[in-house]
């Protein structure tokens, strides 16, 4: 069986606000964990109305704190946003607190637009230019500490949090293969390249002392529901907040539409469907289908989900139902390594 793990960005709906997003975010984090999952990861991004994982180490800790199995951790920290100190220490706390059960997964994209990161005082270019040096200097400061070493990360040092690469270009994939890394792609939103990016992590990749084989990472939204009706009408809650965001005018994730044709253009809806070209919406047996082909095209070692879904209770249901699908599903065997 494959692990799967959850994937969430702590959506705000409309009409709510962040304290209730985040009291949603630990009730399906401690139903997550019922459930079998194996991570539940948060995501930064900033200046999102929709969005409340901003701090994102903090919410880390609001899940770990009430759950008490489930790794948790991000996906990811968006590294050329921080110094790597910073997220050393806040991460090495982390896993003081919360021992063998804290992840940092870090990205190189800016999670905001260029305003935004202005306003952090980041240069982006500069910033994702140094990400492989940042990413060596975090594998340094959660290393023991060496005799005279001058900058240490209190709490951090020793600690070996682990650390994953995400991304959604080659670039992640040449890294995290070079640093003998495991590597988690974002094919949820971002699906062109995961087939090359993965070949070329698994063929370039280098045993180190975190890994000795390659270890992927896929992801999927995921929307199930009793029918494929009502899964294809709570999709249209991500569909909405995608075409606001691509229109400019990032928001709240919106209630379900009962009819999409109207509200988006024909360049619009192809867009959408490249975009969520691994989207996995249906029945319980059509989300099944879908998975299982999604499996037997990436051969992953892992499968984070994740599905903005307006309603709670059926966004809690639509979960429960992939785990119970995971539990039937396993790559065919076809002789091609994982």
């Amino acid at each position: 069986m494959i692990p799967f793990s959850v994937l969430d960005l702590a959506p705000i709906t409309l009409g709510s606000d962040a304290s209730q997003a985040f009291r949603n975010t630990l009730d399906l984090a401690r139903h997550a964990e019922a459930w079998g999952y194996k991570r539940y990861w948060l995501a930064e991004h900033h200046n999102m109305p929709g969005i409340a994982s901003a701090a994102t180490s903090v919410v880390i800790g609001h899940v770990a704190a009430g759950t008490k199995t489930i790794r948790v951790g991000s996906g990811g920290i968006m590294l050329p946003n921080h110094a790597p100190l910073l997220i050393a220490e806040q991460f090495g706390t982390l896993a003081a607190l919360f021992p063998g059960r804290i992840d940092l997964g870090v990205g190189r994209a800016p999670g905001t637009d260029q305003i935004a990161a202005r306003a952090m005082r980041r240069d982006l270019n500069e910033s994702a230019e140094r990400f492989p040096q940042d990413v060596m200097e975090l594998q340094a400061l959660f290393a023991p500490a060496r005799p005279g070493q001058v900058i240490q990360a209190v709490p951090g040092a020793g600690l070996e949090v682990p650390i994953w690469i995400l991304g959604s270009s080659l670039f992640g994939a040449q890294l995290a293969a070079m640093l003998g890394l495991p590597y988690a792609f974002a094919s949820h939103f971002a699906p062109d390249h995961l087939h090359e990016a993965l070949a070329l992590y698994r063929s370039q990749f280098r045993p180190s002392d975190t890994l000795d084989k390659p270890y992927a990472m896929v992801a999927a939204n995921a929307f199930a529901a009793e029918t494929d009706a009502e899964a294809e009408r709570l999709f249209t809650s991500l569909e909405q907040q995608f075409l606001a965001l691509r229109r400019g005018a990032p928001g709240p994730l919106p209630p379900p539409a009962d009819d999409m044709r109207d509200r988006m253009s024909s360049m619009e809806r192809m867009g959408l469907e490249r975009t969520f070209a691994y989207a996995a919406v249906g029945s319980p047996e059509t989300v099944r289908a879908k998975l299982q082909r999604f499996i037997d095209e990436t051969r992953p070692d892992e499968i984070i989900v994740t599905g903005q879904i307006y309603d709670h209770a059926a966004r809690l249901r639509s979960f429960e139902i992939v785990a119970e699908i995971a539990k039937t599903l396993a790559p065919k065997q076809s002789g091609v390594a994982a």
